[in-house]
């Protein structure tokens, strides 16, 4: 059975800010944790403090994995590009080296990567996964262990809603053996083992008796949008885009078939499906990064894939975030240049900007509260201001399209709402969207048509939707 846990009077300070003040914790024997509260409290930094000092596994938040030569030298489109060569572990491999390291049988969990869905991924390399595939991964290594302290940060990060169900489930069954959980989240749809609540408050923890009680981040005051986002993007097409028949193969695996899907502008499209299902593969024929798309019957702009157009000219035209934008984001890049390398469609920034975009940037920074941060690395904010600056980065240019991959992963309610309430502000003025959402609870109020995936076929297409949060 577990013991109990003391930490007393911990203190942390960073760039000058005092994170925690004599922090003390009792865990007790069957206390199962939500520790949740206002971004930037210290929650991670308390949960890597209590692994590092306790019998206990840790999954982090974002998924680390190397090449096979140990590196970590990957960018953001060679999840596409098969011409890289064998440079990733298969899933199969990673968990059978997993299992020899740790003295597992790979048999005691073919049932749970059968209910994650996870068989057919087994020969996939790990650079071909989506986040939603390698949070699986990282979850399915660390629950497989059945350690005496088990500590996940954000642990639906990318998961569909089969998945989270899954999840909440052997979470519970690891409950019910004698491991005992913290879960780092402010989701409200945690296992039924969960019956411990806390949070930090100025500096020091503080225990709740239920998990609405736990302090969010604030509602944030509205501002009116900067005018340079109030011009309607000019466009001389009907539609946005249009894919007609679309397959994708790697070998004999066949991730999209037959897709057929148009977008006229000034539509909002939800964009749905499992994990797996094939959204990040579409989406990257829209945006350019994959190299299949040419010789394909795609019509981007209005004008025919192949046609002359280059990737920038492409780009130019798309505000976009993704998980694996966010997590191949340049480490060494401030806020100020985050915001700065959306003019030239660079992870990094590496151009001088011109008077007119460096006020459009102190435009943004201020409508979105980043000022008194512009000079910090973005990794080291808190998630909800890192989203901020991606999603004020992918709209510094006024783009025609928005193309929104699970943007609001991480964030609180209150912290979804103001970006979702921003994204449809935006949208009054001209923009296209396309949004990639699993929570219902978590989606813009202007969308009006959805696609849904299934397997790399379209599995439902609805039209005039007049409320998807229902």
């Amino acid at each position: 059975m577990p013991k109990s846990i003391h930490i007393d009077r911990l203190n942390l300070a960073y760039a000058g800010k005092s994170i925690w003040k004599d922090l003390s914790w009792t865990i007790y024997p069957n206390e199962h944790y939500v520790l949740g509260g206002k971004s930037g409290s210290g929650k991670t930094s308390l949960g890597k403090y209590l692994a590092a000092h306790h019998d206990a596994v840790y999954i982090a938040n974002w998924y680390q994995f190397t090449n096979l030569e140990g590196d970590r030298n990957f960018y953001y489109q060679q999840r596409y590009n098969r011409h890289q060569g064998k440079d990733t572990l298969t899933v199969r491999a990673e968990l059978t080296h997993y299992a020899q390291k740790e003295g597992l049988d790979i048999r005691d969990i073919q049932h749970k990567l059968q209910a994650f869905g996870y068989e057919e991924m087994l020969d996939s390399q790990l650079i071909e996964l989506s986040s939603g595939e390698h949070k699986k991964l990282q979850l399915i290594k660390g629950l497989w262990l059945k350690p005496t302290l088990l500590i996940i940060d954000e642990p639906y990060t990318g998961l569909d809603k089969q998945s989270r169900k899954v999840l909440n489930e052997w979470l519970d069954e690891l409950a019910t053996e004698g491991v005992q959980l913290i879960l780092i989240t402010n989701d409200e749809q945690v296992p039924n083992s969960i019956n411990s609540y806390a949070h930090i408050v100025e500096g020091k923890l503080v225990r709740e008796e239920t998990q609405d009680a736990l302090i969010q981040d604030a509602v944030r005051q509205q501002k009116n949008i900067p005018e340079f986002l109030k011009v309607i993007p000019h466009t001389d097409h009907e539609y946005m885009f249009q894919l007609k028949d679309v397959h994708i193969k790697y070998g004999e695996k066949e991730v999209l078939k037959g897709i057929d899907w148009e977008v006229k502008v000034g539509e909002r499209w939800l964009l749905q499906g499992a994990n797996g299902s094939g959204k990040s593969t579409l989406l990257s024929l829209i945006n350019g990064d994959h190299p299949q798309s040419y010789g394909l019957d795609i019509t981007l702009f209005g004008k025919k894939r192949g046609s002359g157009e280059s990737i920038w000219d492409i780009k130019e035209k798309i505000g976009m975030i993704s998980p694996e934008m966010h997590w191949y984001f340049d480490q060494q890049a401030t806020v100020w240049h985050t915001l700065a390398s959306g003019f030239y469609d660079s992870i990094g920034w590496f151009i001088d900007v011109k008077f007119q975009e460096k006020k459009q940037i102190e435009e943004l920074m201020n409508f979105f509260d980043l000022t008194e941060y512009k000079d910090q690395l973005l990794h080291s904010l808190p998630l909800g201001k890192q989203r901020l600056a991606l999603l004020a980065r992918s709209i510094i240019k006024n783009p025609p399209l928005l193309v929104l991959d699970e943007p609001c992963q991480g964030l609180d309610y209150n912290q979804a709402r103001y970006f979702n309430d921003v994204v449809d502000e935006l949208c009054q003025y001209g923009k296209t969207l396309i949004y990639v959402g699993h929570y219902e609870s978590q989606l813009p109020k202007g969308i009006d048509h959805k696609i849904e995936l299934a397997h790399g076929q379209v599995k439902a297409i609805e039209h005039n939707i007049e409320n998807v949060l229902k």
